[in-house]
């Protein structure tokens, strides 16, 4: 997996993810019409609409993104249909040759690891094998520890899968728990999980120098990005926090290492949402402007790499 986002980064020369994430508040009035009078006003109609959407904006950017990251919680809010939708809206990203992270923050040990594991493994029933899920890496909670994390790096190494640890989030509370102090060396808990994560990563290396086990790490910090860049050389980062909450690129130089690779950065409701602020485009244009705004985060990040 992280050989293949490499390659698709480098042939794009774009490092940008898509975030999936729709709400309902994010659909154009006019599907919103269409899909209730076709599904009435039910969790299919509103699954339906979704993966219209996610179709026209996959459409409409694949050509200049490596990866899209759709948030299952989005989905999962309208039960079955929505979870449906999700894997409609992994499938149909695969099929246009993007990276799907699948954006699913699990964290628990035991058998029930080794279930949510499924996200990017296989389920085997009586010899009949399925590919459920069918994403190309998840994201993961360590709060559990590396009891959390080992039941997927099977799947890393033998289904060429991959996963996005949680270190340092963009969210404003995050240091709540990640800047607390601990241990003899008095570091940090995200410094602590960096380097537990970089040992955890040598356990499923890639060919071209990363693990397929990365890092979760916001732009909304980035002078702990920059130190997290040294404890993580050869992990890879996902990184949230870029347009709508607030980052620019130059908070996310840090990220990167000095050949301009080692990070993929995620935007969702910048790229998404963006014909709701736009003046040139209408609301039936909503996947030209969300390809407007992959160029426009293209050429941003392009003057720091």
């Amino acid at each position: 997996m992280i050989d293949r986002l490499i390659k698709g980064i480098k042939e794009k020369e774009n490092p940008t993810v898509v975030g999936l994430d729709p709400t309902y508040a994010m659909m154009p009035e006019y599907l919103v019409k269409e899909m209730i009078e076709k599904h009435g006003k039910t969790p299919k109609a509103v699954a339906q609409m979704f993966l219209e959407f996610n179709k026209q904006i996959i459409d409409s950017t694949y050509d200049l993104i490596p990866a899209v990251k759709p948030q299952i919680a989005m989905y999962e809010n309208y039960g079955l249909a929505g979870i449906e939708t999700y894997i409609k809206t992994v499938e149909y990203a695969k099929s246009k040759g993007l990276v799907v992270i699948g954006d699913i923050k699990r964290g628990d040990i035991a058998s029930t690891a080794a279930a949510y594991s499924s996200h990017i493994g296989i389920t085997d029933i009586e010899g009949e094998k399925y590919d459920i899920w069918g994403a190309d890496s998840v994201t993961l909670n360590p709060y559990m520890g590396y009891d959390a994390i080992e039941p997927f790096i099977d799947n890393c190494n033998n289904l060429d899968k991959g996963m996005f640890v949680l270190v340092k989030t963009s969210n404003p509370h995050g240091g709540q728990i990640q800047d607390l102090i601990v241990g003899k060396d008095n570091e940090k808990v995200y410094e602590k999980v960096a380097k537990l994560v970089a040992d955890w990563g040598e356990e499923a290396m890639g060919e071209l120098g990363y693990s397929k086990i990365g890092a979760v790490v916001g732009a909304t910090y980035p002078e702990e990005a920059a130190q997290i860049r040294k404890l993580m050389p050869n992990t890879y980062f996902l990184v949230p926090g870029y347009g709508a909450q607030g980052a620019d690129a130059e908070k996310l130089q840090g990220c990167f290492n000095k050949d301009g690779l080692g990070a993929i950065v995620n935007s969702s409701r910048g790229i998404i949402a963006s014909y709701k602020s736009s003046t040139e485009f209408s609301e039936k244009e909503f996947a030209k402007a969300s390809r407007a705004a992959v160029i426009a985060m293209k050429e941003d990040l392009q003057r720091i790499l």
